[in-house]
This record gives C-alpha cells, structure tokens and sequence, in this order.
C-alpha cells in the first residue's frame, strides 16, 4: 500500500514544473487563437452599428437590404423596396452595407 502513494508524490515531483508550463502554454494559445479575435470582432461590431447614420445603406442579419431612415436609441427605420420596417439595431450586419442595386431592385 505505501508503494503506490510514493510512486505518485515521485511523478507529481518530476513534472510539476513542466504540468505548468503545459497549462500556461495552452492557455495562452487559447487566448490569442480563440479568444482575442472574437473580442476584437465583437468591438467592431459594436463600432459599426454606433456609428450608423441617416441615409446609409445596411444589411439586416436577415439579408434584408434598406436604406437607413430614422435612428433611435435601439431601433433603424429602413427604407425597403415596397414600403419600410423597423428593425432593432442588433439586427443590423455588420460585414458589409448594401449596394444601390440590391435596394432598387424590382425584380
């Protein structure tokens, strides 16, 4: 019985020191592979859908094409093709605005 618990206090002793760096190593890769371009996404994201103004053209998540009416605090009015809508901002995309065409279009 006390061969077992010095065999795991030997192991423990051997590679404590690189256990550690393992975890560090791995959480820094984490950080910078995962974790550091999500924020980054996220910030201009946020950036994007503050600086919306009158007049630009967006893209709803949806893939709804408009052109930016109104402003309020949480919500876009869109001009749309046939009429208009009110979409709430989180709903505005952030990877591109819409072209001239693609609002016009009646087909």
């Amino acid at each position: 019985m006390t061969l077992i618990p010095s065999i795991l206090l030997q192991a423990g002793a051997a590679g404590g020191g690189s256990t550690l760096v393992f975890i560090v190593g791995t959480m820094a890769v984490f950080y910078f592979f995962i974790m550091r371009p999500q924020i980054k996404k996220q910030k201009e994201t946020r950036n994007f859908r503050e600086n919306i103004a009158k007049g630009d053209r967006v893209v709803t998540v949806g893939g709804i094409h408009g052109k930016v009416l109104e402003i309020n605090d949480s919500t876009v009015l869109l001009q749309i093709d046939k009429g208009s809508m009110r979409v709430d901002i989180g709903g505005i995309s952030a990877d591109g605005a819409a072209s001239e065409e693609a609002i016009s279009n009646k087909g």
